[in-house]
């Protein structure tokens, strides 16, 4: 498995303008002074791992908006398969389609030989510094939300 380097803390965070629900574009800085940025990528929708991740990302959410945080994932779904996805999890934060691979790679975590991202999960302060960088070892591992939790508490 080949990748170049993932983002580290106190790296300012790549910009980024997806598709998420409706094919309507989401950009990293329209929250910039206003919320801090959880960024979950993850490999592929309706697979296994990604079943489970995302739903139990969700039961945290009312946590991390307590916590002045919002929600983004991110794969390289095209954004009608990550709308059909959330949909079938129940999930309320939106699901970006990274389909040309682009923001996988700047941020360090496209695996080339299998067209898709890493796992990971990323803390975007306000100032649009990363905070905390949490990529898995393996696709198949699941980073630690108790960690982005406390990263999140940090920032208050």
């Amino acid at each position: 498995m080949t990748t170049t380097a993932a983002l580290s803390v106190g790296q300012i965070a790549p910009e980024f303008r997806l598709r998420g629900p409706g094919g309507q574009f989401v950009t990293l800085s329209e929250y910039r002074g206003r919320k801090n940025v959880v960024v979950a990528f993850y490999p592929l929708a309706f697979s296994p791992v990604c079943s489970h991740q995302l739903p139990d990302l969700e039961k945290d959410t009312r946590r991390i908006e307590a916590l002045d945080g919002v929600v983004l994932g991110i794969s390289v779904d095209s954004y009608y398969a990550n709308e059909a996805f959330a949909r079938s999890l129940g999930l309320s934060f939106p699901l970006l389609s990274d389909f040309d691979r682009s923001v996988s790679e700047r941020w360090g975590l496209l695996i080339p030989e299998r067209h898709y991202s890493q796992r990971a999960l990323f803390v975007v302060d306000k100032q649009g510094r990363i905070a905390y960088a949490d990529v898995a070892p393996t696709t198949s591992q699941v980073p630690s939300k108790t960690a982005l939790i406390e990263a999140l508490e940090r920032l208050r």
